[in-house]
């Protein structure tokens, strides 16, 4: 191999810039003296944290890329659930990653912990585009926090780059997964036809009947066996049914997500229905692995430095565990609530329009 052959051989670290990395731990520009073993330790992880924040802001962009279409072809739904599912496994990954900042003990991080001066993970603007890319309400914020807010604060400041300020307003204008999910659930095919109100509303009160049914079948059971009297029992199902039918007829309307989403739910083994299903159940475990991921972060924290405020001004644990009933795809795991057996709903119209034609 020639000495210009060599020079221009691509390396493993030239391939992933570790000169550059590796030089990134030493704290801001004029931090010193350099962090401590300790310090560095948390500087890494945090940093870890915020490359894997960058890959999870690709994949939902990616997922986002595929449904934002006025029709989502087939063959794109296994694209989604793959980028998705990389996502869920991301959170999980990240989850157990807390571990290893547990190894720092709570005096090993007063020790430096005023260096830190008043940087929040608030202040994590990949942590803030991911909230905005899935669908998080600003209403649901906690404490009125809105981050692009804040961020324009530091922005003006110059504490915040004119790229990034850039980057948060583009994906702040953008349609986010649940609206674009909900538009996709909107077209759902229910009884071989898409967007038939009528269609709808037959089909949601045809399973409303049969959850009243099942009820009855419920109750019946409940009281022979002991276990309440039906005096007690009643009420709680037809609760149970009445906030089904708010919830699939607002205002007395047919929601046609909601709808669609219910059918797919209970006719879950429709050969056209499965990749769907899978979709949804992919968007659930989404979610999932993020609450645990901040179930994990809040607890972190706490055995870390107690109930003691946040080095950002916030309530600190508290503040975190609040953030607990952060939920995006609500619809998603109403639904569930109000799902029947399948042996008690009848076999969907138009069969054969879905791949399966068998009796049940």
């Amino acid at each position: 191999m020639g000495k210009a052959e060599s020079s221009s051989r691509m390396t493993y670290g030239n391939y992933l810039q570790l000169d550059t990395l590796l030089t990134l731990q030493d704290g801001p520009e004029g931090h010193s003296p350099p962090p401590c073993n300790d310090e560095m330790h948390f500087i890494v992880i945090h940093q870890v944290f915020e490359l894997w924040f960058k890959l999870l802001n690709r994949e939902l962009e990616e997922s986002l890329n595929l449904m934002e279409v006025e029709e989502v072809s087939e063959e794109s739904i296994p694209q989604v659930v793959h980028h998705l599912e990389r996502c869920a496994e991301t959170f999980r990954l990240m989850a157990q990653q807390w571990k290893v900042m547990e190894t720092l003990t709570p005096q090993d991080f007063l020790a430096f912990r005023d260096r830190l001066g008043t940087s929040s993970g608030f202040e994590s603007w990949q942590m803030r585009s991911l909230e905005m890319l899935m669908g998080l309400d600003p209403e649901q914020r906690i404490g009125g926090m809105d981050p692009m807010v804040h961020n324009r604060k530091l922005h003006q400041e110059g504490k915040l780059s004119d790229e990034v300020m850039s980057e948060l307003d583009r994906l702040a204008a953008r349609p986010t997964l649940k609206q674009v999910l909900r538009q996709w659930l909107e077209r759902t095919p229910v009884e071989g036809v898409s967007g038939d109100a009528a269609i709808l509303t037959n089909f949601v009160e045809g399973h409303l009947s049969a959850m009243a049914e099942h009820s009855e079948v419920v109750i019946a059971h409940m009281v022979e066996i002991g276990h309440g009297e039906e005096a007690a029992i009643r009420p709680r199902m037809e609760g149970g049914i009445v906030s089904a039918r708010e919830f699939l007829l607002p205002d007395g309307q047919v929601d046609a997500a909601r709808a669609g989403l219910l059918f797919i739910e209970s006719y879950r083994e429709l050969p056209l229905l499965s990749w769907p299903r899978r979709l949804i159940d992919t968007v659930v475990e989404l979610e999932e692995s993020m609450l645990l991921f901040r179930f994990h972060h809040a607890r972190m924290v706490e055995r870390m430095i107690g109930r003691r405020m946040g080095t950002g001004g916030s309530s600190g644990v508290d503040y975190l565990d609040m953030t607990l009933k952060y939920r995006v795809f609500t619809d998603l795991w109403a639904v569930r609530t109000m799902l029947v057996k399948r042996e008690s709903l009848p076999d969907p119209k138009n069969s054969e329009f879905y791949g399966y034609a068998a009796d049940n």
